[in-house]
C-alpha cells in the first residue's frame, strides 16, 4: 500500500481551492483521505497555503511520496 501526498478539489464551479491530503495511491481524487494536511486556495493574490509541517514530515518520513503539484508547494512553503 503506496501513500501519497495530494491534492483533493474543494468549493464550488470555478472557485475551487484544495485541500492537502494524505491517501493511498489507488484512491480517487477525492476520495477519502487517511488524514488532511493542509489546504491550498489559487483564487487569492498571491496564492494561501497553510501547510501542517511536523504531519507533513512524519508522512514523509513514513515513505509517503508528494505528487509533483504538492512536492512545488512544499518547497516554496516549507523552510
Amino acid at each position: 500500500m503506496a501513500v501519497k501526498l495530494k491534492l483533493t478539489r474543494m468549493g464550488s464551479k470555478k472557485h475551487p481551492f484544495y485541500r492537502i491530503v494524505a491517501a493511498n495511491d489507488e484512491t480517487a481524487r477525492n476520495g477519502r483521505p487517511l488524514e488532511f494536511l493542509g489546504f491550498y486556495n489559487p483564487m487569492t493574490n498571491p496564492p494561501d497555503v497553510k501547510l501542517n509541517a511536523e504531519k507533513i514530515k512524519e508522512w514523509l518520513d513514513r515513505g509517503a511520496k508528494p505528487t509533483d503539484t504538492v512536492n512545488s508547494l512544499l518547497k516554496k512553503h516549507m523552510n
